[in-house]
């Protein structure tokens, strides 16, 4: 029979040090063909290497080797979320390196033995340092890599002008084009006439509107007068891909839903064309370039990830087919080995892992093990459900309830929750396992994580509730899903707190400083100072520097609303302690606005601490970093909501 225990205090055989350990993530996934190393090839986040990204692959055989070997760190700070690191071009493994930025090459196969050769630079060193970043990385004719470079020209972080190169094998660097603000990487048609590119201006993000560009390309790769043929007037096209048949396709949302599209190749011809409408989310917010939710089949079919899990398009039946149903969030990174679809997915009861899906029948193999995982009956599976608002609005959330196989609550006690909200906004949840939120059900503290008003997946009229309505419609969906899961008797309403980074740190902060909801806040990496996280106020970089007028509205005309819906001028209205978590090399939430609010706090009587991170970025990638932040914040609840977190370091609260 359980034992008898307070929620919050359950023993629980996952540790901070278990999730920093599974938190090994496979991303930016591709299939070589290269004669030298083919196979299946991925980056890999490593949080025990100090957040290094490694490249892998995996061969035919089914050995998996690493291709680099440290210090060799495949990321770069393209729009600051980064984009494709690395591609094979003629033999060549191409990719960039964090810590300059630049792009290096590495021979698959050198002299006469056949081995590698060394790494070695192609893209020059700039005179200051990061001050050129190169991203999207894609094949060129004639053995170039084609890229998007960003050039650092002034003192603010919005001083950045991009354009489209050429990066040839001897290390010359030629520019391409230079069609807006913001470029992805050009797709090479495969008979090499053609090039394409998407590309956007201020103040519209990808998933507001983007132009599809293509150009002529000569025998020399020189590239033609670009042409718009597709997209702009309030459509987002957020992937180009061509098909097996030559002809370019693209994910367009003219509907309403990211859907896939025929996209002529000059000006004036026939418009967009969708090979079949379908009342789903094919596409996704393209927040890093050379994101994949699209990969072509042939004969008309068409892998694609519809709202995230995957499914076959079959364009002349007009059927949408789902696959590997088990698997219910695939990373945008598809690609397709014959008849298999290869990608990055998870589960409720599983961790991202390479997989290789049968399009036939949908058969997995997986390509990389599962993490050392917790005993199953210690992890909380995922419950979709969808609440409904006093209004009548229906918001999806993921309910995550306590779990133990030893352990329950005393009968006249309600376990505490915690909303969690999603970064982005424009963002999503899905229904994964989750050992960060696994480290609290395992212990009694119930997790639901929630699709406010403004996410992905759900078409462009739920993502577009946010417009002008940041800090509101946020705040009450998750306000509402908090106060009903109390309601039904779920949750101690006395003991719901909201957690959430970046912009779900916004949320978080504007949920405990406008409602009365949540007893506690832990605040990761946010945003809190609305009108200094614009291009004039100086505190956000250039990729999102007028995001917010979409979100909250232009200035200066409604400046009082974003006074209004900051956190940080509303500290009067503070409803209960806060807990702040920041990297310190943070360029898309610097630490600025989490100092001035912790400053803001001290003598204010609000039990409140602040933890910076030395040698972070936005979000947390090295294993101390992630166990010192899970072990503060699962010690944080414990004093504000009076239970006992053994083997945990005590957390200083200042007043």
């Amino acid at each position: 029979m359980p034992a008898i225990a307070p929620f919050g205090t359950w023993p629980s055989p996952i540790s901070a040090s278990d999730v920093a350990a599974a938190g090994v993530t496979p991303q930016w996934l591709d299939v070589v063909h290269d004669e030298h190393a083919p196979g299946v090839w991925w980056a890999e986040a490593r949080p025990a290497e100090g957040g290094r990204v490694a490249l892998v692959r995996a061969a035919g055989d089914g050995r998996v080797e690493d291709v680099l070997p440290s210090p060799w760190n495949v990321r770069n700070r393209l729009h600051e979320y980064g984009g494709r690191p690395w591609t094979v071009v003629d033999g060549t493994l191409v990719f960039t390196h964090w810590d300059d930025q630049r792009i290096h090459a590495l021979r698959l196969s050198g002299g006469a033995d056949g081995a590698p050769g060394s790494v070695r630079p192609l893209a020059p060193e700039p005179t200051v340092p990061h001050g050129v970043r190169y991203g999207d990385l894609r094949p060129g004719p004639g053995g170039a890599v084609w890229a998007v470079r960003e050039t650092v020209t002034g003192p603010r972080r919005t001083d950045i002008a991009r354009d489209l190169v050429a990066v040839d094998p001897g290390g010359e660097v030629r520019s391409l084009a230079a069609t807006h603000h913001f470029l992805t990487g050009p797709h090479l048609s495969p008979d090499g006439a053609h090039a394409a590119w998407l590309g956007w201006d201020h103040p519209s993000m990808p998933w507001d509107e983007t132009a599809v560009c293509v150009a002529d390309v000569d025998a020399d790769g020189v590239l033609g007068p670009p042409r718009v043929v597709a997209g702009g007037g309030g459509v987002s096209v957020c992937q180009l891909a061509w098909d097996t048949d030559g002809s370019l396709l693209g994910l367009a949302d003219p509907s309403g839903w990211w859907n896939v599209h025929r996209l002529p190749l000059e000006a004036g011809d026939a418009g967009t064309t969708p090979l079949a409408s379908v009342e789903a989310e094919l596409g996704g917010p393209a927040w890093k370039t050379g994101a994949r939710w699209l990969a072509p089949l042939g004969g008309g079919r068409y892998a694609v990830l519809a709202a995230g899990r995957l499914a076959v398009l079959d364009a002349e039946a007009g059927t949408l087919t789902p696959l590997a149903a088990e698997l219910t969030a695939w990373s945008p990174t598809l690609a397709v080995d014959g008849d298999d679809v290869v990608g990055i997915a998870a589960g409720p009861r599983t961790e991202n892992a390479v997989v290789r899906v049968r399009s036939g029948d949908g058969a997995v193999t997986p390509l990389t093990p599962q993490p050392d995982l917790p005993p199953a009956e210690y992890l909380s599976v995922p419950q979709e459900r969808t609440f409904r608002t006093a209004d009548g609005q229906e918001v999806p959330a993921y309910v995550y309830p306590p779990q133990h196989p030893d352990h329950v609550g005393p009968d006249d006690e309600r376990p505490p929750y915690l909303v969690h909200a999603h970064g982005g906004p424009t963002g999503r949840n899905h229904a994964t396992l989750d050992l960060d939120f696994a480290y609290f059900t395992s212990r009694g503290i119930g997790v639901v994580a929630v699709d406010y008003g403004g996410s992905v997946g759900y078409g462009r009229a739920y993502r577009e509730r946010l417009r002008e309505h940041w800090g509101v419609v946020d705040v009450d969906d998750c306000a509402a899903v908090a106060r009903i899961l109390a309601e039904e008797g779920t949750a101690d309403p006395e003991r719901i707190a909201i957690r959430g980074g970046s912009a779900g740190g916004f949320t978080a902060a504007a949920a405990m400083t406008s409602t009365d909801t949540f007893r506690a806040a832990t605040i990761k990496f946010p945003i809190l100072d609305l009108a200094q996280w614009t291009g004039d106020g100086g505190e956000v970089h250039d990729f999102e520097s007028q995001y917010v007028y979409g979100l909250v509205g232009p200035l200066p005309e409604t400046a009082e609303r974003f006074r209004a819906r900051s956190p940080m001028h509303n500290l009067d209205g503070l409803t209960g302690p806060v807990l702040l978590l920041q990297g310190l090399d943070d360029e898309i939430c610097p630490p600025d606005q989490a100092e001035r609010f912790a400053e803001a706090l001290e003598g204010s009587g609000i039990p409140h601490a602040y933890l910076p991170f030395e040698g972070e970025q936005h979000g947390f990638r090295k294993a101390a970093t992630i166990v010192a932040a899970l072990e503060a914040e699962l010690a944080f609840y414990g004093q504000v909501f009076g239970f006992d977190t053994p083997g945990v370091p005590a957390l200083e609260l200042r007043r």
